[in-house]
């Protein structure tokens, strides 16, 4: 599980040096103590009577990098977010296919040599969300992108933590979300353990992973060569702060640093966190500058904004995705599956599945 004697040990309720011993063979635990370690590391009970731990295949392609080298492999809570995401995508495939759904026409539309500005139209005009000029705060044209994915076809999750553990947080330092294509049921998959003004960049990040039929864990990383990630990020860029007026406002604007990136913020409709990213692109910014007022903001949500809280239906609704949550919901009081099973794909309670549905307008 990639964790130290003393953060195991921790974890399983034991002090350092009994757990040493039971690692070394100069002693066994007891079958109760093996259970607690196992619930404690998050492992399979099983793994304990193996000759030695089983290596999984990964389950999407890596595609993180750290000073543009690749990283060290996913932690456990990486991969169980992702397994519980291939989950609910693989039901909704096989509803999908239930209903005669067909293929998507925006997924793996563009080859990674294309442009990013005609790939950027595309998803504007499949979101049927326009370019705008300051009309909305960066939150509600957040809010409308993922509707308008949504209603394209695109399940959009979002959560900070593995399931509903708040003891689980997921690290934003290891990744920041992840795609997985599929022509009936694409998924895209944003880190709310991140700030929010990071995450409008990296939901139009995953998105154009879906139009270029691209699938793989991603952590925003701005010196990533990879081409999948260039490409995405380029995309990305080019939606929402188009270069060409963004470079001419950037030019035009002779104040200070802070008070460009405020303007150029409601300008274009979003944050001034994706301002500065535009900006670094752009070679208008140098990374230092950048990084320092990433990680200031960062730490700004920490302190204020990352306390949860808030309706337990309203987020269970964007872990999930509301287009996923509403298939589930149907077939769950239509008798065509068992409350129990909807509890599990949904992280709801069964007798809780009649109120959710409620919730959800289903």
């Amino acid at each position: 599980m990639g964790l130290d004697i003393g953060a195991a040990a921790l974890a399983a309720g034991v002090k350092p040096e009994q757990f040493e011993r039971w690692e070394t063979g100069d002693g066994l635990p007891t079958f109760r103590q093996a259970q607690n370690i196992a619930q404690a590391l998050h492992a399979p009970f099983g793994f304990f009577f193996l000759p030695q731990a089983p290596v999984e295949a990964p389950l999407l392609p890596d595609l993180r990098t750290v000073g543009g080298r690749p990283v060290g492999s996913p932690s456990v809570d990486l991969l169980e977010t992702v397994k519980q995401a291939l989950q609910r995508q693989a039901w909704y495939i096989e509803y999908q296919q239930e209903q005669g759904a067909t293929a998507l026409p925006f997924v793996a539309k563009f080859k990674l040599d294309a442009s990013a500005q005609a790939v950027a139209k595309d998803i504007r005009d499949v979101l049927g969300v326009a370019l705008e000029q300051g009309q909305r705060r960066w939150d509600h044209y957040q809010r409308a992108l993922i509707e308008g994915a949504e209603n394209a076809g695109v399940l959009v999750m979002r959560s900070g933590m593995v399931g509903n553990n708040t003891h689980r947080k997921l690290d934003v330092s290891e990744f920041r979300g992840f795609a997985i294509s599929h022509a009936l049921a694409p998924v895209v998959f944003i880190n709310a353990a991140d700030a929010p003004t990071a995450r409008l960049f990296t939901l139009m990040h995953e998105l154009a992973h879906i139009w270029f039929g691209s699938s793989g864990i991603s952590n925003g990383d701005t010196a990533n060569a990879r081409q999948e990630e260039a490409a995405c990020n380029a995309v990305a860029g080019e939606f929402l702060a188009p270069a060409a007026v963004f470079r001419k406002l950037w030019a035009g604007s002779d104040v200070p640093m802070p008070a460009r990136l405020a303007e150029l913020a409601q300008s274009f409709h979003v944050s001034q966190l994706v301002i500065a990213r535009r900006a670094l692109d752009l070679g208008l910014m140098d990374r230092e500058s950048y990084n320092n007022f990433y990680l200031a903001e960062l730490q700004r949500f920490r302190n204020t904004g990352s306390k949860g809280g808030g309706s337990f239906y309203r987020n269970a609704v964007s872990k999930n995705s509301e287009r996923f949550a509403k298939a589930v919901t149907a077939e769950a009081l239509s008798g065509r599956l068992l409350l129990r099973d909807a509890g599990k794909l949904l992280g709801v309670q069964p007798a809780k599945i009649r109120q959710f549905a409620e919730q959800l307008g289903a």
